[in-house]
């Protein structure tokens, strides 16, 4: 039997997190239309640069003004209704005192008396009932006022108009919720991905981690940013739950615009000019091989599915270009992810002996990026270790030795090296 092998070399090894998100400017407003009316004139239009407090649009102001002169109007008639029971009132104190004084000197009925003093009353309360309505038209007044302030709309913000709904002679209405005119991006220099991280792998993500995204408008270019907020509302989707990651960008060139997706690969932790092997090592298991009992050897079988990407029937986790999310658990240890370089997780490997017979040797690894895995003890630079099996005839047939050696995924991972037969 054949054996596909490889070699223990020097490199970083680049743990992520993958996903997917859009890029969005920090402060978006949308600007709306508290009244409703037709557009009589544009300011601003795709791609604008406007400033604060700068008139963006204009509404019809034709019946705001009518209903302002209206208002006016009655706020005149309610003025005069006022003055006229103030003079109703002094009226009413003449004829009560009058009336008081013939009272006295018993000239005059008590039931006149008694009349002219409800009339006075009367006309007091008439007073205050005519200085509401006028009160009542002033409002009237100042809410037409404000409503012909509403035809005149301008930014709350300084920044680039992204979006315009609307045409000059368009008819907006605005009775339960202002419609929306104008999408305004407060600056574009400075934006965020917000992307969507699985459940599985949110524990691992931090504030502050270094992140590295793709988007399809520039295939071939590399855009960084970083963790800026781990948002705790959750998002369930066909029962996939995900968290809201923020991720801040540095956009001065202005490249990303506003909708793009990007693909975005979260740096947890890195081993740099770490000794490395073909993860693809930690998967090979010769025929017969019996794996040792108790507890060491359940350790050794953790830190196998953790590096190889692996796991138990029933157990949730594992993603594209790092390790489990169950099996990581065991790596973090008391310093939490990506802190502390500690002894690793113990495994398995096997090396050719000096017959060419599989050897096992006990290893402990640490980060993994799907590729390669970083060995911290048991093997050193340049020892070969087995990677697969070679079926013969298999690549007359067109197949590749076993288990499969597909290239990784990971942005940050080089292409491994040509399996050496042995």
């Amino acid at each position: 039997m054949r054996f596909t092998t490889g070699a223990i070399d020097r490199g970083d090894v680049v743990e992520v997190v993958g996903a997917t998100g859009i890029l969005e400017a920090v402060t978006t407003v949308q600007l709306g239309s508290q009244v409703s009316g037709t557009i009589q004139s544009l300011y601003a239009d795709f791609n604008s640069t406007v400033k604060k407090g700068q008139v963006v649009a204009r509404l019809d102001p034709s019946i705001f003004d009518a209903r302002l002169g209206q208002a006016q109007a009655n706020l005149l008639a309610a003025k005069a209704n006022v003055e006229r029971s103030r003079a109703t009132v002094e009226d009413m104190r003449q004829k009560y005192a009058r009336a008081k004084e013939l009272a006295a000197q018993k000239l005059l009925p008590a039931t006149e008396l008694e009349t002219a003093k409800a009339n006075f009353d009367g006309a007091v309360a008439q007073v205050k009932a005519s200085e509401a309505a006028e009160s009542q038209s002033q409002a009237s007044v100042n809410q037409a006022k404000l409503d012909l302030s509403h035809t005149i709309i301008d930014t709350p913000i300084d920044g680039v108009v992204i979006s315009r709904n609307v045409d000059v002679g368009q008819t907006v209405a605005a009775s339960f919720q202002a419609p929306v005119l104008f999408v305004i991006a407060n600056d574009l220099a400075r934006m965020r991905v917000n992307a969507a991280v699985d459940e599985a792998d949110v524990g691992r993500v931090r504030e502050g981690q270094d992140v590295v995204f793709h988007v399809d408008a520039f295939p071939e270019r590399e855009f960084k940013g970083t963790v800026e907020q781990v948002r705790l509302n959750p998002t369930t989707v066909s029962n996939v739950v995900s968290y809201n990651t923020i991720v801040a960008v540095d956009n001065r060139d202005l490249l990303l615009r506003p909708g793009m997706t990007a693909t975005v690969s979260i740096v947890v932790r890195k081993a740099e000019n770490a000794l490395r092997l073909p993860a693809s090592a930690l998967r090979f298991r010769p025929e017969g091989y019996q794996r040792p009992t108790g507890g060491a050897a359940a350790a050794t079988g953790t830190g196998q599915r953790a590096a190889t990407g692996t796991r138990p029937q029933g157990q949730s986790g594992g993603r594209p270009g790092g390790v489990p999310g169950a099996a990581m658990a065991a790596e973090r240890g008391p310093g939490g992810p990506g802190g502390g370089r500690g002894p690793g997780r113990p495994t398995t490997v096997f090396v050719p002996d000096e017959k060419g017979q599989p050897k096992a040797v006990d290893v402990r690894i640490g980060v993994s990026d799907g590729q390669f895995v970083e060995v911290r003890e048991g093997l050193e630079e340049g020892a070969v270790v087995i990677t697969g099996t070679e079926i013969p005839g298999a690549r007359a047939a067109g197949a590749g030795p076993r288990p499969s050696t597909s290239p990784s995924t990971n942005p940050f991972s080089p292409q491994r090296p040509q399996p050496r037969q042995r």
